[in-house]
């Protein structure tokens, strides 16, 4: 049998995300400790860790048995590569209906982009995050 990663169990691991973001340089920072905030707020089923180098929310709760490649549980995670905002990656964001114009791209394998540069943005866009996460937890179960 092939060892599963937390992950693939749905097992949360705070600890590795807290570690992570007080080793953390970035200008944003402050954007990315209030998204986190809202992301494990929108659901007590929402886990976090640490994958793909960033912070990476995940579902929790009871699944059938997936590939693990499929990345079943996964909601979204941190992308740190931009200096002047922080990138939100939805693996699955193509499948919510309805993007609410804060997911952005058009790719193959379904991922979309949501992006924030100030907290502002965040303040602004917080409701239609919560809206996209709870509408793939939905499918999820």
């Amino acid at each position: 049998m092939a060892k599963t990663n937390n992950l693939y169990a749905g097992v949360s691991e705070p600890e590795k995300v807290d570690q992570f973001l007080d080793q953390l340089e970035h200008p944003l920072k402050d954007v990315v400790t209030r998204l986190r905030e809202i992301i494990l707020s929108t659901d007590k089923e929402i886990g976090e860790g640490i994958y793909w180098n960033a912070p990476t929310f995940f579902f929790t709760g009871t699944l059938e048995p997936f590939e693990p490649k499929t990345y079943k549980r996964y909601l979204v995670g941190f992308n740190f590569y931009q200096k002047d905002c922080i990138r939100l990656l939805f693996l699955h964001g193509a499948s919510a209906m309805n993007s609410y114009e804060l997911l952005s791209g058009d790719y193959k394998d379904g991922r979309r982009l949501a992006s924030f540069g100030s907290l502002e943005e965040v303040k602004t866009n917080q409701d239609v995050l919560r809206k996209i996460l709870l509408e793939l937890i939905s499918q999820m179960k």
